[in-house]
């Protein structure tokens, strides 16, 4: 015999209890539902912020851009007006060069042209000296790597001159801190003999 078979085990339906059970499964449901919505509105919202994030950032990143761009901009009429300002101080001696070669060399003689060329010398260095040019190499200072090139060395007469510059054969430059140029010298050097 089957369960079905036997009249004790066939269950019965309760009618009061019929109607609960869909009420149960549709809370279940509304229950399901609402968490789904939930789920949705939080993706929602995320995706959202999402986005608000990239535009924020798209905006941020083309606005560096553009102060990148502008800082160069800037930079590039600050460095254009310095060099204007130098060569218009430069005018003047270039002036002067220019009379200095429309000089008649049967009429001028040499010493005259020397004298001229070597006032404009002095013009040119004092205009780039108040612009912070200095001339680096003297004769008798201690040789320093970092500021000079050593070309040769020449036998000091003494040993307290080793080690120092004996000749300039080209004078070296600096503006503020930074060195233009080496000057390239011949620097003493002391051999003892026994």
């Amino acid at each position: 015999m089957t369960p079905q078979d036997d009249p004790r085990e066939i269950p019965i339906e309760d009618p009061e209890a019929a109607p609960g059970s869909d009420e149960d499964e549709r809370a279940e449901e509304s229950a399901s539902d609402s968490g789904a919505i939930a789920t949705e509105d939080i993706e929602e919202e995320i995706e959202a912020e999402l986005a608000a994030l990239k535009d924020r950032f798209l905006r941020l990143q083309a606005e560096f851009d553009n102060y990148r761009k502008r800082e160069a901009r800037e930079r590039s009429a600050a460095w254009a007006r310095a060099k204007g300002d130098l060569v218009q101080k430069l005018l003047g001696t270039l002036d002067d060069l220019e009379r200095v070669t429309r000089l008649d060399s049967n009429k001028t003689p040499a010493s005259a042209v020397i004298d001229g060329v070597s006032l404009l010398e002095r013009k040119l260095i004092e205009t780039l000296g108040r612009e912070g040019l200095t001339r680096i190499g003297e004769v008798g200072e201690p040789f320093d790597p970092h500021r000079h090139e050593a070309i040769s060395t020449l036998a000091a007469p003494s040993a307290e001159l080793d080690g120092t510059v004996a000749t300039v054969a080209i004078p070296g430059y600096a503006f503020g801190s930074q060195l233009l140029r080496p000057a390239q010298v011949q620097v003493y050097e002391y051999f003892a003999t026994r």
